[in-house]
């Protein structure tokens, strides 16, 4: 699956300078604004599944993240209403990972508070997926491709979903399928050269402006923080959680070599000059993983700290008094220009989930 790596050294860039650590009062406080603005801005684009959808997930992970700390039950009392609204449903398209994302959301606020109205409708779904089960071609472009994990993307929508679902019945059916697909989708899309992966198949030979491959910020944001949200809950003595870890250890080296001298990481990793924007929904991805890997201490603190530190000031010089997150790529597969001001739901999620580990390594 993986060749056994040592973890490399952090970005010469992050390494000269040490920014200022932000008390967690003030952390908190900068996370209720954008969550209580995008709240009140409901503005994600009408993709997919709206809000059942996979956009909106990332936002609701995000507010989870928040409840753990905010002190008050108006977050998680959202996120309840939004689940009833729902009737606890999972997204329609049974097979398809970005509709699988939500059921994380439920069974996280199943875990917090057991009822069996939030769990039963994504037990059935995946109880339905494992007695159908599908070996389609993870190549895109053939039949049914997209009804297993074959855009990187999906490692974040769906995984932590069958993780928690194991958490909460402790049937190992959901826990195994899980890291079948898993190392499935990886052993077919990361390259293990450059610790990266491809978005999906149809990126493998494209090359950007500088002739480097074409690895995508937010794509491969998606991969780390998937990794992020997986591994808290994978048991300590499952045989390939050595590859989890090494995974993330051989990604997270990577990609703070990779941080720009703005703090953030621009939408393409080895040809940022072609898109010299700053991208906080990918910045905000790698921001949370990263962090979350110092305070789980599986990255060394000393080399990391700066780098995450660097990138927390940065996402916060892009948030607008009243708490809209700019600079935030829209819907896309790869690296695209975009309007400085623009934003998305996920966005506003990945930097709460960013915001939750930086409070607790601030703290």
């Amino acid at each position: 699956m993986l060749a056994a790596q040592p973890p490399g050294a952090t970005s010469a860039v992050t390494a000269k300078t040490s920014t200022a650590e932000s008390p967690p009062a003030a952390i908190l406080a900068t996370m209720k604004r954008v969550a209580d603005w995008q709240l009140a801005h409901p503005t994600g684009s009408n993709y997919d599944s709206g809000e059942q959808g996979w956009m909106y997930c990332a936002l609701y992970a995000g507010i989870m993240a928040l409840d753990e700390i905010a002190g008050t039950p108006k977050y998680r009392d959202a996120m309840i209403a939004m689940g009833a609204k729902f009737k606890w449903e999972p997204a329609p398209r049974p097979y398809h990972a970005d509709d699988q994302c939500i059921s994380q959301i439920y069974l996280a606020l199943y875990l917090k508070r057991p009822d069996p109205v939030m769990l039963r409708p994504t037990k059935a779904r995946f109880d339905f997926i494992l007695a159908h089960p599908v070996n389609s071609d993870l190549r895109m472009g053939v039949s049914g491709e997209q009804r297993r994990w074959s855009w990187c993307d999906a490692l974040f929508m769906a995984p932590p979903a069958w993780i928690r679902l194991y958490q909460a019945t402790g049937d190992h059916r959901y826990l195994d399928f899980m890291d079948k697909e898993w190392w499935a989708t990886s052993d077919f899309l990361y390259d293990r050269n450059d610790h990266l992966f491809f978005r999906d198949s149809s990126y493998f030979d494209k090359r950007e402006a500088n002739g480097a491959k074409l690895f995508w910020s937010r794509g491969n944001g998606w991969v780390m923080a998937g990794l992020a949200r997986v591994l808290p809950l994978l048991p300590a003595d499952h045989p390939h959680r050595k590859l989890y870890e090494q995974q993330f250890k051989e990604m997270a080296a990577r990609v703070a070599s990779l941080q720009q001298p703005d703090g953030l990481w621009h939408p393409s990793l080895l040809d940022p000059g072609s898109f010299p924007l700053k991208e906080t929904s990918g910045s905000g991805f790698f921001t949370f993983a990263l962090a979350w890997g110092i305070n789980s201490g599986l990255l060394d603190r000393t080399a990391y700290e700066p780098v995450v530190r660097r990138a927390w000031n940065a996402l916060v010089e892009c948030v607008t008094l009243e708490g809209k997150l700019e600079h935030v790529q829209p819907v896309a597969a790869d690296p695209k220009a975009f309007d400085p001001g623009h934003t998305e739901v996920f966005g506003t999620g990945a930097f709460l989930l960013a915001g939750r580990e930086i409070y607790r390594l601030a703290s």
